[in-house]
């Protein structure tokens, strides 16, 4: 039997603070791992510790304990050019992830350069073609973060993410602003991303019901612990978590 190859494995990741002189698990022994272009969601109430996970998972803070490998190499407390280019993070607030001093195409171009070596008419014709990848226009990105729309802007800090040729998306709520409508379209792009690009992506969210729609396997996290993981099918039609069936049962009735 051929062995399944990981594009990234999370082993017995922990995170603690302290609060009022007690230690508080954030994350606490999560593992879990994700295949080439499959999407992970990691769900949970706010407080869960999702969010602290994902920026361990980009680097963006140290774990105490345990490790993290992509394609193999442990990158633990890592954050190296090539692991930025391999993993880029979307934040919740696509407005404030920009300067907004500086026109959009700008952050894009940041990126082409500085990860992707490029300049000159190369460099603008990549950058048409990411806007364009996303739905948006080339004037659309002449405009400052507070001149679009919210739906706008996040479209944008996706192009911007693409620009370093990422292996994984790392997705922190990225819809939780938007109406459901716009919310819709956002997905949908991720979706066709997802197959166009073979991209692997984690997607936290507090929304089983979307995750679930679009995530192949599930990660239920509640206090820093992983209560239940598994495909989303099968943990939607039968969860074998309470944890997971109250946030189930918010969106549809069970026996």
């Amino acid at each position: 039997m051929k062995e399944r190859k990981f594009i990234l494995e999370v082993r017995n990741l922990e995170k603690t603070y302290v609060k009022n002189g007690k230690r508080i698990y954030a994350v606490n022994d999560i593992s879990f791992y994700a295949a080439p272009g499959e999407a992970v969601g990691i769900i949970g109430e706010s407080g869960s510790g999702k969010s602290t996970l994902l920026r361990q998972i980009a680097c963006l803070e140290k774990a105490d304990k345990g490790g993290i490998l992509l394609e193999g190499r442990d990158i633990t407390g890592e954050r190296t050019e090539t692991i930025c280019g391999s993993m880029q993070m979307i934040f919740q607030d696509a407005v404030r992830s920009f300067n907004p001093r500086m026109i959009l195409k700008t952050a894009i171009d940041d990126v082409l350069r500085q990860i992707g070596g490029m300049s000159g008419a190369a460099l603008d014709e990549r950058r048409e073609a990411l806007i364009r990848m996303v739905g948006l226009t080339p004037e659309q990105a002449e405009k400052y973060p507070g001149q679009i729309s919210g739906g706008q802007c996040q479209r944008m800090a996706i192009a911007r993410a693409l620009a370093a040729e990422p292996k994984i998306l790392l997705c922190d709520e990225i819809t939780s602003a938007l109406d459901v409508s716009v919310q819709a379209q956002v997905m949908r792009l991720l979706k066709s991303l997802k197959q166009e690009l073979a991209l692997t992506i984690l997607f936290v969210t507090h929304d089983l019901a979307l995750a679930a729609g679009f995530c192949d396997r599930l990660l239920v996290m509640k206090d820093g612990v992983c209560v239940e993981q598994g495909i989303s099918e099968e943990i939607v039609r039968d969860p074998k978590e309470s944890y997971t069936r109250s946030l189930l049962q918010a969106i549809l009735p069970l026996p």
